[in-house]
């Protein structure tokens, strides 16, 4: 038997393998899309996050060719060719002939692009995405063909052309414009510069994808790609058997016995297709415990920030209120003796009341105790309002794992993983005190 014969299937099977790869990927995508809850922007914690916003920039970029206010943009100028081919060949009777064939296409003749760090905007607030490292998924904002006429040709194009070129361009350009509705699935970090948290790429990041298609469009999409992808995998790797089949054999090939072969071999693909599946759902479910873990760990976290805090702010507060108190009676007594004693008459120096006031007002020079409590208002709100956000993305990401563990199939892999169900916090079993905030007087 001809060796060549048996690099089809060998080539069949590491196409077929490569293809199970990319439908694994992207069943692994579509799943994180799914489990992954939508925060709002002031309920971001460090991790990865689910977003949905507009885009906003202070200094937004202009686009090279529609020229719209922008955070991204790549633009591209092709122009078509046209020439014709003479080859040279053998006919099946051994002589040699000459034919004609036109061959054209579109060769890259400018191209480029910028982009910039920007804000996701919700109805909570915003934050900053950092778009270097991401798959960005933009808009078409820019599609135009023309001709040398058109001012476009040589206003945004080379003076030069290609050769064999047909004087037709095509100017394309993609871009995510201002207040355009975008989806983000990327990690959390803490900025460098303010106490907030930014999107940014991370090397253990599962996903960094910044989209300008709703999350449904995206998941749609991975899913299709998943069942697309095997399924050519599946084609491949039968058809390098049946391939091989067709040049070994001497005669005509027995189809009828063959059939049951092939079929096996299709068996053998289904079956790794679904060890396959078995392994991307138990890490799925895995995953999906260790963000449910995480997630319970921020509500600890915010809890022991607010058991630290509020205290601290308090004595703060009972502190500058009694300096502010104490003060206040020093400056009324240095103005009464300074009033009570007439010029030339015995009594205290009004300059040394004078320097006194003087070193009071350098050693506080604010003391508004209204602002204080201000604050402290804002911070306890604040802090109440982070601890009820990590509340409910626990139980939002708990929910999505309990509802994985009882849906089919993945609850038969949950089952033999021998994972349980997590329970939600509610109002009665949430038992964890405040801290008390008393300001004696």
């Amino acid at each position: 038997m001809d060796e060549r014969t048996w690099l089809l299937v060998v080539a069949g099977g590491l196409l077929a393998a490569l293809c199970l790869w990319g439908a694994t990927r992207a069943a692994r995508r579509a799943r994180l899309v799914r489990d992954l809850p939508t925060c709002s922007t002031d309920g971001v914690f460090i991790g990865l996050v689910e977003l949905k916003g507009r885009a906003r920039s202070e200094r937004p970029l202009t686009s090279f060719l529609a020229e719209r206010p922008c955070v991204h943009y790549a633009w591209c100028v092709q122009e078509h060719w046209r020439r014709t081919v003479t080859e040279t060949y053998t006919d099946k009777d051994g002589k040699t002939r000459t034919r004609t064939r036109v061959e054209s296409g579109w060769t890259t003749v400018a191209s480029g692009g910028e982009q910039q760090d920007f804000y996701l905007q919700d109805e909570d607030g915003a934050i900053r995405i950092r778009p270097a490292g991401a798959e960005i998924e933009p808009l078409s904002v820019f599609d135009r063909a023309c001709s040398p006429r058109d001012p476009l040709y040589y206003g945004k194009g080379p003076a030069g052309a290609v050769a064999n070129s047909t004087h037709t361009r095509s100017f394309t350009e993609k871009a995510i414009p201002i207040d355009a509705t975008i989806y983000v699935v990327g990690m959390a970090r803490e900025r460098d510069d303010v106490i907030a948290p930014e999107i940014a790429a991370h090397r253990d990041a599962p996903m960094y994808l910044i989209s300008t298609r709703s999350e449904q469009q995206v998941r749609r999409g991975y899913t299709a790609q998943y069942w697309f992808v095997a399924a050519l995998g599946l084609v491949l790797w039968v058809a390098g058997w049946v391939v091989r089949d067709a040049l070994a054999a001497a005669g005509p090939v027995p189809w009828g016995e063959r059939l049951p072969v092939y079929a096996g071999w299709g068996a053998a693909y289904l079956g790794a297709w679904l060890l396959a599946w078995v392994w991307l759902a138990y890490n799925s479910l895995v995953g999906l415990r260790q963000r449910v873990r995480q997630a319970w760990a921020n509500v600890d976290v915010q809890l022991k920030r607010r058991a630290d805090l509020i205290p601290n702010l308090v004595r703060a507060v009972e502190g500058l209120r009694d300096h502010e108190r104490q003060v206040q009676t020093h400056l009324a007594e240095l103005r009464a003796q300074a009033g009570a004693t007439a010029p030339g008459e015995p009594g205290p120096d009004p300059h040394g009341c004078l320097a006194s006031l003087l070193a009071i007002v350098e050693r506080y020079p604010e003391l508004k105790a209204s602002e204080s409590f201000l604050r402290l208002q804002r911070e306890l709100a604040a802090t109440e309002q982070r601890i009820a956000l990590a509340r409910g993305y626990f139980n939002e990401i708990a929910t999505f794992y309990n509802t994985r563990l009882e849906s089919v199939p993945d609850g038969y892999v949950a089952a033999l993983a021998g994972m349980r169900p997590k329970p939600l916090i509610t109002a009665t079993d949430f038992e964890r005190a405040a801290a008390a905030v008393q300001l004696s007087a």
